[in-house]
């Protein structure tokens, strides 16, 4: 591989609530010198949906010598409101690839699940409700089609409006029903997920992927850290039951076993089918993630980390061990990852 790179979460915007809440610039230093010199990567996807914050992130990371993929994520917003975000970050992209490091922009993630507009439903989790539904699946498949040409030619108007803004590569993180039309993007970019359903094709997969020519970045790729969480794939966090006004999460549908080998043997494995099938760049999701506290004592519904796919602990009320100056610990998951990227 090319590029060895992680996602790093600035927070998540939806109906004007941010997911991360505490973001102070020397912790956010920090994490991305760990990133570098701790897990060895090259490369950093600075996700979220505040544009100061992904500027601020991503110069962190230019300044460190990553290569940087500047990444908005848009949620519940319309097609209009996402193309204006993307034209602000798209400049802001361009203001720090002028310095003189390296800058992929990532034209949003899942958009047909993400925003507003392409599939019915008001909200995400409504839209993946019907997606996922096996009485809909006819249903579904007669609206592919659709679904396709309607995300190409958003896409379409994204990329050139990226364009005018930007002067380095391009991309977008696709999910494989939409049938992205890559002629648009300098990069193949794909969220991908091994489950038990797919195990038996997820290489030919990859391999198919990668003969089409262009480089091809895995943009979001991991599990979670409980039993059986990556024969899931994709759908790993859907043991979260969330608020319905604030989205955010509160507690787990169920009991689960502890399992973080399970989730480092996944993110190896994974690795190991990439680098050998001819994979550009690869982007592990994520190193932690705000909100899904670690809580291993009380009631196990509780401890809403078993379903987070971040490679480190997020801790209620105490800074790690191994990192005394942070509020997380790393699971097996982060050994893991450090180990494959440096070898």
């Amino acid at each position: 591989m090319r590029a060895k790179g992680i996602s790093y979460d600035t927070g998540f915007v939806r109906n004007g609530a941010i997911s991360r809440e505490h973001f102070a610039p020397d912790v956010v230093k920090r994490e991305l010198a760990i990133i570098r010199d701790d897990l060895h990567c090259t490369a950093v996807r600075v996700i979220g949906g505040d544009p100061h914050r992904l500027e601020l992130a991503a110069s962190c990371a230019a300044d460190l010598g990553l290569e940087v993929w500047f990444s908005p994520y848009p949620l519940e917003l319309t097609a209009e409101e996402t193309l204006a975000l993307f034209a602000d970050c798209a400049e802001r992209a361009e203001r720090i690839r002028r310095r003189g490091a390296e800058v992929v922009f990532v034209a949003g993630a899942e958009l047909s699940i993400m925003i507003r507009g392409f599939l019915p439903g008001d909200t995400q989790h409504a839209r993946l409700r019907r997606l996922l539904d096996p009485a809909g699946r006819e249903r579904l498949r007669a609206l592919i089609g659709d679904l396709s040409g309607r995300v190409n030619e958003f896409l379409g108007k994204a990329a050139a409006l990226v364009r005018e803004r930007f002067a380095g590569r391009i991309t977008y993180a696709a999910i494989p029903l939409e049938r992205v039309d890559w002629a648009p993007f300098d990069i193949v970019g794909v969220d991908l997920y091994r489950s038990a359903e797919v195990a038996g094709q997820f290489r030919a997969g990859v391999h198919t992927l990668v003969a089409r020519g262009k480089p091809v970045a895995i943009t979001e790729f991991g599990t979670a850290a409980y039993r059986g969480a990556g024969d899931r794939g994709g759908r790993a966090m859907e043991i979260v039951e969330f608020d319905e006004k604030t989205g955010r999460p509160t507690r787990l549908d169920g009991e689960y076993v502890r399992d973080e080998a399970g989730q480092a043997s996944y993110l190896s494995e994974l690795l190991e089918i990439f680098d050998s099938e001819g994979v550009d760049s690869t982007f592990v999701f994520l190193l932690s993630l705000d909100g899904f506290a670690y809580r291993p004592d009380g009631d196990p519904r509780d401890d809403l980390d078993l379903a987070s796919p971040g490679i480190v602990k997020v801790l209620d009320d105490r800074h790690g061990d191994t990192y005394p100056d942070l509020l997380w610990e790393p699971k097996a998951a982060f050994t893991a990852l450090a180990e494959y990227y440096r070898g």
